[in-house]
């Protein structure tokens, strides 16, 4: 398969530039900005999901079960135009659908998230739906780090692979924080690789901002048959926007004017060192 890699980073940065925009209502962006490319590829190369077939059950599903970063999941579904929401007019405007978290009154939105820790447990119903239809969809959860602390996760994975479910990969958004505060100074996680595979599950750790990385291990999907698969896919919180990464204070945060001025001038000098722009 052919990936165009450039016009991966173009979206992303789109995607990126759009939820700067945004900034001024608020938003969970460094929620947002840590699974960016992650999104980004699964909608543009992995996913079979589209304008065309968003109400044919018969395509691919994608959890975002770290619902905080909603307006990513939405960034990216505008730019790719699945869908034709107003982002910029209707988001977190009274009496419309775009809100903090995944709605599904949003074409496109497979599951209501927001409330931790219950996308992993939906989309195994829905994996295991497909297999007994005998049909080829494939199911997305994207977790985050944080959210491993909720025990239905860990109950789910071991239904899953009792049952063989191997058409559910679950990508675990390893940012290293929750809210506002580090993940392992609250619960540690780690070794996380090992705790998956005492579960279970077939897994692979990447870096969760190169494409290049994402592409070839997304290729390679499932990654053993009668498994589940999981990606730990290393992020950082914020990423793109220097002076906001890794911040734990920048979790839910609104800006001013010239704040915005200042992190899309980040944006910017961080796509510009990638040769992108």
């Amino acid at each position: 398969m052919n990936i165009d890699y450039n016009a991966l980073e173009k979206t992303a940065f789109n995607a990126r530039k759009k939820c700067l925009s945004l900034l001024d209502r608020g938003c969970f962006l460094g929620s947002a900005f840590s699974c960016t490319e992650i999104i980004t590829y699964l909608y543009s190369n992995f996913l079979n999901i589209n304008k065309n077939n968003i109400d044919d059950s018969n395509r691919d599903y994608f959890l975002l079960s770290k619902g905080h970063a909603a307006i990513m999941q939405y960034a990216i579904m505008n730019e790719l135009r699945i869908n034709d929401c107003e982002l910029e007019r209707d988001y977190l405007k009274y009496g419309t659908n775009l809100y903090f978290h995944p709605n599904v009154n949003i074409p496109g939105v497979d599951f209501y998230t927001g409330s931790l820790g219950h996308a992993s447990s939906i989309g195994l119903g829905i994996a295991l739906d497909i297999k007994f239809d005998n049909e080829q969809g494939k199911v997305v959860v994207l977790t985050g780090d944080g959210e491993l602390n909720e025990g239905s996760n860990w109950e789910t994975l071991l239904i899953a692979n009792a049952k063989k479910v191997d058409n559910l990969l679950i990508i675990v958004d390893r940012n290293q924080f929750q809210a506002n505060a580090e993940t392992e100074k609250l619960s540690v996680m780690d070794p996380l690789k090992e705790k998956f595979e005492s579960f279970g599950c077939s897994v692979k750790e990447i870096d969760g901002h190169d494409f290049g990385q994402i592409a070839d291990t997304l290729n390679t999907f499932p990654f053993e048959k009668g498994k589940v698969s999981v990606i730990i896919a290393n992020t950082v919180r914020g990423k793109s926007v220097k002076s906001i990464e890794n911040d734990w204070e920048k979790w839910y945060f609104d800006s001013t004017e010239e704040e915005i001025a200042e992190y899309n001038e980040e944006l910017l000098d961080y796509y510009k060192r990638k040769n992108v722009l």
